[in-house]
């Protein structure tokens, strides 16, 4: 499966994924200031490859792989949010010309450009199209000309409803690796994510990505 582009409607706010009274539970000083966790979850959300670890609407444009009508988005979990019955926005597909080595059916391919199928998008229902919320695997339909599609346009919600003790015990961690920073420990000025990306290969230790390793984009690149 090869994919294009992708883009996200970024987060509201800029809450971490600590909240004050849970400061002293993940182990650090219940006078931490806020900067550090949200520094710290910028950092997060940088190392997973996503606008947010929260329910967040992606747009991804996806190449079928050839001979099949599977695709695997690339930011898990699936989620629905708030009066949405599911985690697709909406889904468009097309049968745009093949390339090379991909002509799998070419009498119906003819007929397909004779009507000017070829790079027309067509709005899908999403309740035709399978979809399992935890791998983030897709099964689409044919089209009316018993073709494959191959390439589809996917709008779908993706993250986690409940934040989870591992987010929440790698974005103490990050805190503490970052307030051990001598370069960084200075508690009378602000931190920025600029800062905390410079140092961010002695912030995210073994241990945080480890913590943090379920939740990395699948996307390549």
């Amino acid at each position: 499966m090869r994919r294009g582009w992708t883009q996200y409607t970024s987060r509201d706010g800029t809450m971490g994924y600590l909240q004050p009274t849970e400061y002293e539970n993940f182990g650090l000083a219940s006078d931490t200031t806020d900067d550090w966790v949200t520094a710290a979850s910028a950092l997060i959300d940088a190392h997973c490859r996503r606008a947010s670890l929260n329910p967040t609407q992606y747009v991804e444009r996806l190449r079928l792989v050839e001979g099949t009508q599977c695709a695997r988005l690339s930011y898990l979990p699936l989620v629905t949010v708030a009066q949405a019955s599911s985690p697709l926005v909406s889904i468009r597909a097309r049968y745009g010309r093949p390339r090379r080595g991909e002509m799998v059916y070419p009498i119906q391919a003819e007929i397909a450009w004779a009507f000017g199928l070829p790079g027309s998008w067509s709005t899908l229902d999403c309740t035709t199209v399978d979809c399992v919320c935890e791998t983030g695997e897709l099964v689409f339909p044919q089209n009316i000309f018993g073709m494959p599609y191959n390439e589809v346009e996917v709008t779908y919600t993706a993250g986690l409803s409940t934040i989870p003790d591992a987010v929440k015990s790698a974005c103490a961690l990050v805190v503490k690796n970052a307030q051990a920073t001598p370069s960084l420990n200075v508690k009378s000025s602000r931190l920025d994510t600029m800062q905390m990306e410079y140092f961010s290969n002695s912030l995210l230790d073994d241990t945080v990505k480890t913590l943090l390793r379920p939740y990395v984009a699948n996307r390549l690149g």
